[in-house]
């Protein structure tokens, strides 16, 4: 009996954020780590079944770059990392486009639609929704680096994305895009899935990974900071508290909140059901941000 009513007083608490998320739409993107571990991508996919069920609007975005990684190792050819991109030359470009908008976008909404879901891949094959433009960036001397194919996304097919979570599908995007041309770039998935959170004006952006969030110490995961402002993650990276590769993650959230996006959480995927956790209780087990005035 103490059990059973453990988990009514669950089901309670999350009912209050179910009607408050009702009919919103969360972009959550996956990478990392997280997408090679099968039992935790599988919590995750359920977790996004459980929330269109109940009446939210889950899009996702996803990379595979430890996919892309292995099958480039099977085709001999290295990979090369410009401040940390992927360099896409012509045959990497061919490996990206197989493996991530097709074998790793498939394989995500088969899943969804294995667990009771509706899911819908776009792709090239399919409908690509993300056009963009060749990403421009520079060396410490200012000349010019050479990326390849790697570009930036410039613009987003909102009224493709909006019908098919209308219709109760889950809209499954890689992080490819496509500029004017027709060239076809790779994309960094953390700004994909930005570029479509403030293009469809999400309630949430959901970063999952192998990351928990922001911690006050890097080494420590006690100190993880379950709620932060902007002018808070701000003071963290002017202190040191927030460094290396967390940086451009945490500045990505600050310009999603800046573009009217209502919160940004980086949660660790492998906890399961960390999703659920995150979204439908109080406290959640990764780290929020939000705007000054929220």
């Amino acid at each position: 009996m103490h059990e059973a009513i453990a988990k009514a007083d669950v089901l309670i608490e999350a009912l209050g954020w179910i009607r408050r998320f009702r009919d919103k739409v969360t972009v959550i993107k996956l990478g990392g780590s997280l997408m090679d571990d099968e039992e935790a991508i599988s919590h995750v996919l359920l977790d996004i079944v459980f929330m269109e069920t109940v009446g939210m609007r889950p899009v996702v975005v996803h990379g595979g770059g430890a996919a892309i990684s292995r099958a480039m190792d099977q085709a001999g050819i290295s990979p090369r990392f410009v401040q940390g991109r992927r360099y896409t030359d012509d045959p990497t470009l061919e490996i990206v486009e197989r493996v991530l908008a097709g074998e790793v976008n498939d394989r995500i909404a088969s899943k969804i639609e294995s667990l009771g879901g509706r899911a819908m891949t776009l792709n090239f094959q399919s409908t690509n929704v993300l056009r963009g433009e060749r990403i421009q960036l520079q060396d410490d001397s200012g000349a010019e680096l050479d990326l390849g194919h790697v570009g930036k996304v410039t613009e987003v097919d909102r009224l493709v994305i909006e019908n098919l979570c209308y219709a109760g599908q889950v809209p499954v995007i890689p992080s490819m895009c496509v500029d004017a041309a027709g060239q076809k770039m790779n994309v960094n998935a953390d700004t994909a899935a930005t570029a479509v959170a403030q293009a469809l004006g999400a309630e949430k952006l959901v970063f999952l990974s192998d990351v928990s969030g922001v911690c006050r110490d890097k080494d420590d995961p006690s100190s993880l900071i379950h709620s932060l402002t902007a002018d808070q993650a701000r003071q963290l990276i002017a202190d040191g508290s927030i460094s290396a590769g967390m940086i451009p993650k945490v500045e990505a959230c600050l310009e999603t909140l800046d573009r009217g996006v209502g919160k940004v959480h980086i949660v660790d995927g492998r906890v399961r059901h960390s999703l659920l956790l995150e979204i439908y209780t109080s406290e959640g087990v990764g780290t929020q941000m939000t705007r000054n005035n929220a």
